[in-house]
């Protein structure tokens, strides 16, 4: 008998606005853009902050050609999941460093957008399964923590008020990729628009070991996992988060 706690259904009617705050472009994709698709469908607004353009992600392509092009193809990618406000921070791919500056970006993104629901990305060494994670996912990850409590805190960069934006106080923040996921969403039915999603960053696909897995088994694979570990016969697909109430 599994002595795992049983995750819970994140109750969708308690938040109408989301803000995904992560360090590249195709991050979002990796799961998370399913239940963005379900979210915008239903009419949640959502918006996405990329502290980069993931311009040292691609070997054969010069930083300068490839952060326009990847930018480019987040803002494709995020369309198909009816997401049409994509920000876009001046952090260097691969070099973002853990600090007051990343926090004071992050908490002015959230600021602006007032988010009800904040989804970060996992700071653990590891995703589950222990695969390593990446030291700019690590760092925006953590930062975005505690960005959630700066944005709602008017004396933590005070600069910000005089710039017009008022403290905003994140009710919920979820965070993909953990090591102990709290919650799901069902996406039972919108896989595929997930799969399109990753698709449309064809560069950075494009420049992908040749064994590494296509689009529609790799997300496949990480939500029909999640769907699995809901046991529940019911939910084929599912996206899991680690959620903290405010």
């Amino acid at each position: 008998m599994s002595t795992e706690p049983a995750l819970a259904a994140l109750d969708e009617t308690t938040f109408d606005s989301v803000l995904c705050v992560v360090a590249h472009p195709d991050d979002i994709e990796y799961g998370t853009a399913a239940a963005i698709a379900k979210w915008t469908a239903a009419g949640k607004r959502v918006r996405y902050f990329l502290l980069t353009r993931g311009e040292a992600g691609i070997d054969t392509m010069d930083p300068v050609d490839a952060a326009p092009a990847r930018a480019d193809e987040e803002r494709a990618s995020a369309a198909v999941v009816g997401v049409e406000e994509v920000e876009f921070g001046d952090h260097s791919d691969g070099t973002i460093e853990y600090g007051l500056t990343l926090r004071r970006d992050i908490a002015s993104a959230i600021r602006r957008a007032r988010p009800d629901l904040v989804i970060g990305t996992t700071f653990d060494v590891t995703f589950p399964g222990g695969v390593l994670n990446q030291a700019d996912h690590r760092a925006v990850g953590l930062a975005t923590v505690d960005a959630c409590a700066d944005a709602g805190n008017r004396w933590i960069f005070p600069e910000l008020v005089d710039d017009g934006l008022e403290p905003w106080h994140v009710r919920l923040l979820a965070v993909g990729g953990s090591q102990r996921p709290t919650h799901f969403v069902d996406v039972t039915g919108h896989l595929d628009d997930a799969i399109e999603s990753l698709e449309e960053h064809r560069l950075y696909n494009n420049a992908l070991p040749d064994d590494f897995p296509e689009p529609a088994q790799l997300l496949g694979g990480i939500l029909g996992g999640g769907g699995e570990a809901v046991a529940d016969p019911a939910v084929e697909h599912a996206l899991l988060l680690e959620v903290f109430q405010r």
